[in-house]
C-alpha cells in the first residue's frame, strides 16, 4: 500500500455521490494526505438551466478556496476556463490551474519533504506532467470520454493520446477500455471496480426498514440508482414500463436528459437523489436491479460501480448487454432487446414468487458471494503495487525532485504557461 505520500487527485465534484475516485482516495488518505481537485475544464459548457446552475455552484466552491474533508484530506476547486479552445485560452487555462494547484500544496501541513504522486481521472492534462516533481504520474481512465456527448471528441483524443504516452502509470477499467487504450500504452493495466462489500451485502444481512417513498409500493420492484444521462436508455425503460403495468419501476438519481416519457407512466418512480447511506435499505426492497444502458460505443467501455454493488447486495440484475456485466452472467441476465428485458423481469419475479423466504437469503447470499473479493481494499492495493513498481524501479517516471513545485521553479512551454516541458 502507498505510504507517507502527498497525491494530487485531479477528478470530479468530491461533493457528490461516491465515485471510484471517491473510494481509493479514502483508502489512500489513510496514510496519504490527498488534495482532491474539483477539476472541471474538460467540457465547454452550454447555455442551458443545467449548465448555468453547475456553473455558479462551481463559482461558489472556487469562492469557498481550501476545504478540508478530513484530517488527511482537503479539497479545492480552481478558477479555470473550461474546454478552452483558442490558444491563448488553453495557456492561460494551464497556467491558472498549475499555479492554484502549487498554492494548495503549499497549504497542505506537513507536505514539504513528502514523495509528490499525481493521479488524474481526467483525460486532458497531458501538460501537468512533471509540473509538480512528481515521483509518479497516474492515468486513470474509467469512462470512454472521446464519445461523451459535449465534449471536443477531436481535442479529447489529442490530449488523451498524450496523456496515455507521457503518465508513468496507465490504469483502465475494463477489458473494452484496455484494448482501445493499449494501441497507445500497450502496458496500460486492467484494474476493475471494487465495491463497498459490507455495505450492500446490509441488505440481505439485516431487517432493513423500507424507505417512505417505496414502503407502499404495490407489486415487484425494478430498482436502479445513478445519474440518468445520456448514456441511461429512457425509452427501453419507459417501454418495458408500459408492458409491465403490474410492476414498479423505482429510478433513483439527478436526471441530466429528458424524461417526460417515464414522468408521464404511474408505474414508474423518479426519487431523485438519495444519499449513499439509504441504497442498501432501497436494495432490500428492490425485487431486482436494472443496469438500462443504451448500445454505444461509450457504454462498451464502461463498467458500472453499481453493478457490483446490486450484486453486494443479494440482488438479480437485468442488463442490456454490456461487456462487463457479461462476466456475471447468471446472477445477471442480459437482455438484448425489449422483448428480452421483459421476458427477464417476469422470469425473475416468477423465481422470487416460487421461493421460500429462507430459500430468498440464501440466494442473494451466493449472488452476492459472486462479488465478495472485489474490496475497494484490494483495488487499491493492486493500484499502490503497480504505482510503487513503478517508484521503485523499472517504470517510465520523472526522477526530479518534489522540491521543484515548492520552489515554484518555472517550466516553460509558453508565453503565459509555467507548466511541463
Amino acid at each position: 500500500m502507498i505510504e507517507g505520500r502527498l497525491i494530487i487527485c485531479l477528478a470530479n465534484s468530491w461533493d457528490y455521490d461516491p465515485t471510484s475516485k471517491h473510494q481509493i482516495m479514502r483508502i489512500l488518505a489513510r496514510h496519504n494526505d490527498i488534495i482532491w481537485v474539483n477539476y472541471h475544464g474538460t467540457r465547454r459548457p452550454q447555455t442551458n438551466a443545467s449548465d448555468l446552475r453547475a456553473g455558479f455552484a462551481t463559482l461558489r466552491r472556487v469562492a469557498g478556496g481550501l476545504k478540508h474533508i478530513s484530517p488527511s484530506m482537503v479539497q479545492i476547486t480552481p478558477l479555470v476556463i473550461p474546454g478552452a479552445r483558442k490558444s491563448i485560452a488553453r495557456r492561460l487555462h494551464r497556467w491558472m490551474l498549475i499555479k492554484q494547484i502549487r498554492r494548495a500544496v503549499k497549504a497542505v501541513p506537513g507536505a514539504c519533504g513528502k514523495p509528490l504522486q499525481v493521479w488524474s481521472f481526467a483525460p486532458d492534462v497531458p501538460y501537468l506532467v512533471g509540473a509538480f516533481g512528481e515521483e509518479c504520474f497516474v492515468y486513470y481512465c474509467v469512462d470512454e470520454y472521446t464519445q461523451f456527448k459535449g465534449f471536443n471528441q477531436k481535442a479529447i483524443i489529442q490530449s488523451e493520446t498524450e496523456l496515455l504516452d507521457r503518465a508513468d502509470v496507465a490504469i483502465v477499467t475494463s477489458q473494452a477500455l484496455l484494448e482501445s487504450k493499449c494501441r497507445i500504452r500497450p502496458d496500460a493495466a486492467l484494474v476493475r471496480h471494487g465495491v463497498d462489500y459490507e455495505h450492500f451485502a446490509a441488505a440481505w444481512q439485516k431487517e432493513l426498514e423500507s424507505p417512505q417513498d417505496v414502503a407502499a409500493t404495490q407489486g415487484p420492484i425494478f430498482g436502479f440508482f445513478g445519474l440518468i444521462h445520456h448514456w441511461i436508455d429512457r425509452r427501453l425503460i419507459a417501454e418495458v414500463a408500459e408492458r409491465l403495468p403490474e410492476y414498479a419501476f423505482v429510478l433513483i438519481g439527478d436526471c441530466r436528459a429528458d424524461v417526460s416519457r417515464l414522468e408521464a407512466l404511474p408505474n414508474v418512480h423518479l426519487l431523485g437523489r438519495r444519499p449513499y447511506e439509504s441504497l442498501p435499505a432501497y436494495c432490500r426492497a428492490f425485487t431486482a436491479g436494472l443496469l438500462p444502458f443504451v448500445e454505444d460505443r461509450m457504454t462498451r467501455c464502461v463498467n458500472p460501480i453499481k453493478m457490483c454493488e446490486y450484486l453486494a447486495a443479494g440482488l438479480p440484475v437485468v442488463s442490456t448487454p454490456l461487456p462487463e456485466a457479461g462476466l456475471f452472467e447468471g446472477p445477471i441476465r442480459i437482455a438484448a432487446s425489449p422483448d428480452a428485458f421483459v421476458e427477464a423481469c417476469r422470469a425473475i419475479v416468477a423465481e422470487t414468487n416460487a421461493a421460500k423466504a429462507s430459500e430468498r437469503r440464501q440466494q442473494a447470499r451466493m449472488i452476492s458471494d459472486t462479488v465478495k473479493m472485489r474490496s475497494w481494499h484490494a483495488t487499491v492495493e493492486r493500484v499502490s503495487d503497480l504505482v510503487m513498481s513503478c517508484v521503485h524501479g523499472s517504470g517510465r517516471i520523472l526522477k526530479s525532485s518534489s522540491a521543484a513545485i515548492r520552489e515554484n521553479r518555472p517550466i516553460e512551454t509558453g508565453s503565459l504557461a509555467q507548466t511541463a516541458p
